[in-house]
């Protein structure tokens, strides 16, 4: 009412809004403002009030339906839980709470007057063994997941069938009694499953209504506890399911699947334990039952296989010390010094109350068999079950020869190794761990946790053990499937380097080594440290030699300039004194101008970069060079003797092609070399002979004979520290022949002369262009 009046107010004013516009002034228009601005408040203000209670009745409506199926799906487990309670079952379902929920009826498997609760209460209504293996399986639900499907005895004679399994992140158990069957049934179903629970392979018994009675503890394991029929778990396992139909229900048999085509089951017999003949004969395992009279009810092939008897004659009804005696004849038993006593104490298998496993027979023929003994049933006598476990001892024995060559080889190694479990603990190690990080050899034999090792370490290394290994702790327990393998070097506060390389290995353990490198790195440090100091001084040698062609032929020019003009006698006459020491002066400059030449040769070499020019060479004028060089170096001063020279040269000689200056700066320093070894006014002799495509050039003296410094520099220089005043410098010179003469892709050699002096010989090739070639 009140928004209809509104509504209509709004109407009449925009309706009137013209008419009032062309009677209105502007004052009474600018009064007529606020007037309006009020209508339309309140207009919106009833279109809001109208809006929110809409959305009230809606939400009450969406509340209402929500109501209704909450009561709807409350009912609906309310019939679900009445459903249950009256299936004769229990179930208990975990769902993350503390308390669990309970559906069912308590008197289904509980003694009337219990409370449901007490269904957990194991003890007080399964077997023993029965509780204790159902706790065991619930615990393994509730922690792991694993599911589980067994039959249990309870106190008062009823089975029960648990079924648990996963539940998103609960568990679920369900308790459902069997069918109760007939006492002798109930015997013979016992008998069958005493049978298959000494089976080494997986085996299970259903009822005659298809529930499932037993399973051995082979098929167990093969399922994990979980619900899944026997020809599946074949097939998931690759194996072959033998059914086999029984008086008390069927068995089904895992086994391996056979080379050949199956053996046909025989139909089973009708009294006593004969109805076990079906299954017994078609299993792979040897198994013979006897009665209480020792006699043999049943065996199958595969006992008559293993000792070798014949079928026909091997028969039921025979005494079983027949069959033993008839074996130790054949040689087929261990080798007892007392038979008599051994098949004694073999034949108390009739008295066991409760299964039994025999020491393993050792047969003559080298076969182990392993002999498990139960009882055959309340009416007395034995089931006996053989394995012949000889490959397993084998494969045992060459495991354990494997790990004790694989521990000798571990600890023979000069690396210290240690593995680790993905639970942080160590499972492995060598002595050589123990040493690099001093850690007592008993804890390492205790598979410690890392934290242990870490303690260990602190009492060993305080300084900067403990961070070292919390460091390497975090790439250990990193169970990241994307990590990477690590390796580096630790250098410990005590002066040693550890190289470390942590490996990941496929069973997701960790391998550590550690390698003992301070003696190599402190060697590398050196040799480092030597490198870098040669890298220097050839550095400083390449400056030094760049600025002694200004630094010293410069002073040297000015010094040989100066000692010409004196002995020029332009500036005055000299005394014969005066003459003879400007010789000196001209003579040592002359010596330092070859030694300034011989660096800067000898610098062009070592860097690469010298070049040779290849001429047709006249060698007689080569030795006249050479000769004038030697003259000036060794002047005729203060009467000293002249030096003798003495130059054997064939008249034709072929033509040498070679670089000039080179092979004057050879003879040059071939001729000082034997000069200064010579004493004053002593023979030295030059040949030159032509020998096949190459020139031979020979220098002899008959001074003192070359030291193994002036040896060594023509192979490799020398700084002849240890020479003469007369015969420093050779060295050097020797060593600008080695590299020309190479340079020439020639050859030298130093002989010693007899009494006295030396011999050095040069071959050069007549064409050196070509051999420098063929060089590079």
């Amino acid at each position: 009412m009140g928004f209809a009046l509104g509504g209509a107010a709004t109407l009449t004013l925009l309706t009137a809004a013209p008419a009032l516009a062309q009677g209105l002034s502007t004052s009474n228009l600018m009064g007529a403002v606020p007037l309006a601005i009020g209508l339309g408040a309140g207009a919106f203000g009833l279109l809001a009030l109208v809006l929110v209670r809409r959305a009230a009745r809606e939400g009450r409506s969406a509340q209402n339906r929500a109501a209704g199926q909450i009561s709807t799906l409350r009912a609906l487990a309310d019939d679900y839980e009445a459903l249950l309670s009256g299936a004769g079952e229990v179930t208990i379902v975990w769902s993350g709470k503390t308390v669990p929920r309970f559906l069912g009826a308590a008197a289904s498997i509980l003694p009337t007057g219990r409370r449901i609760e007490g269904v957990l209460d194991f003890p007080s209504w399964l077997n023993p063994a029965d509780a204790a293996t159902l706790g065991q399986k619930t615990a393994d639900l509730r922690s792991g997941g694993h599911g589980f499907d067994i039959v249990l005895m309870t106190r008062d004679g009823r089975r029960v069938r648990a079924m648990g399994w996963a539940l998103g992140a609960g568990a679920a158990l369900r308790l459902r009694p069997t069918i109760q069957q007939p006492d002798a049934v109930l015997a013979r179903s016992n008998e069958v499953a005493a049978v298959l629970a000494h089976l080494p392979d997986p085996a299970v018994l259903f009822a005659a209504d298809g529930s499932l009675t037993f399973a051995n503890t082979a098929y167990q394991a093969l399922s994990r506890g979980r619900n899944i029929a026997p020809g599946d778990l074949a097939q998931m396992a690759g194996l072959d399911a033998v059914d086999v139909a029984l008086p008390v229900g069927r068995a089904v048999y895992l086994r391996q699947k056979p080379a050949a085509a199956p053996v046909p089951v025989p139909a089973p017999a009708s009294d006593g334990l004969a109805h076990l003949s079906a299954i017994i004969d078609a299993l792979a395992t040897p198994i013979a039952i006897f009665n209480a009279n020792r006699e043999l009810v049943q065996s199958n092939r595969a006992y008559a296989s293993l000792w070798r008897l014949d079928p026909k004659w091997l028969k039921p009804g025979m005494d079983e010390r027949a069959i033993l005696d008839r074996l130790r004849t054949d040689g087929m038993l261990p080798a007892e010094p007392d038979y008599q006593a051994w098949r004694a104490k073999h034949l108390q298998s009739y008295t066991l109350t409760a299964p039994r496993e025999s020491e393993p027979w050792h047969l003559p023929d080298g076969r182990t068999v392993q002999v498990i003994a139960a009882p055959a049933g309340p009416k007395g006598g034995v089931i006996y079950v053989f394995e012949d476990i000889t490959d397993q001892l084998k494969l045992k024995s060459q495991h354990r020869t494997q790990l004790d060559v694989q521990r000798s080889t571990l600890n023979a190694l000069s690396e210290g190794v240690a593995v680790f479990g993905t639970n942080g603990r160590l499972t492995l190690s060598n002595p050589r761990l123990s040493t690099l990080w001093k850690l007592p050899t008993n804890l390492l034999e205790t598979n410690p946790h890392i934290d242990q090792i870490i303690e260990a370490v602190a009492r060993a290394l305080p300084e900067d053990g403990p961070g070292l290994w919390r460091d390497l702790k975090r790439g250990i327990v990193d169970l990241n499937p994307t990590r990477t393998d690590q390796q580096g070097r630790i250098t410990r506060a005590d002066g040693r380097m550890l190289d470390f390389a942590m490996t990941r290995l496929p069973d997701g353990q960790t391998m550590m080594t550690f390698v003992d490198v301070t003696e190599s790195a402190n060697y590398q440090r050196v040799l480092t440290e030597r490198n870098e100091a040669l890298v220097t001084a050839d550095r400083l040698k390449d400056a030094f030699v760049q600025n002694v062609s200004y630094e010293l032929r410069s002073p040297l020019t000015n010094i040989i300039g100066f000692a010409d003009l004196l002995a020029s006698e332009a500036v005055g006459p000299l005394t014969d004194k005066q003459k003879s020491y400007t010789d000196y002066i001209r003579a040592s400059s002359v010596t330092l101008g070859v030694l300034i030449d011989n660096i800067l040769d000898l610098a062009t070499v070592d860097a690469g970069i010298a070049d040779m020019k290849t001429d047709p060479q006249d060698v007689q004028a080569l030795i006249d060079k050479a000769r004038a060089g030697l003259a000036a170096t060794f002047p005729d001063v203060d009467g000293e003797a002249p030096l003798n020279i003495e130059v054997e040269i064939p008249e034709e000689l072929p033509v040498l092609y070679a670089d000039g200056t080179r092979i004057v700066q050879v003879l040059y320093n071939l001729l000082s070399t034997a000069a200064r070894f010579s004493e004053p006014g002593g023979k030295v002799k030059l040949s030159v002979i032509a020998r096949g495509q190459r020139m031979i050039f020979t220098v002899e003296d008959d001074g003192a004979q070359m030291n193994e410094e002036m040896r060594a520099a023509l192979s490799d220089r020398s700084d002849s520290s240890h020479a003469s005043a007369r015969q420093r410098g050779a060295g050097l010179g020797l060593a600008i022949v080695r590299s020309f003469v190479h340079l020439h892709g020639g050859t030298i050699s130093v002989e010693r002369r007899e009494p006295r002096g030396s011999r050095v010989v040069v071959s050069l090739p007549l064409n050196a262009g070509l051999a420098s070639t063929a060089a590079e």
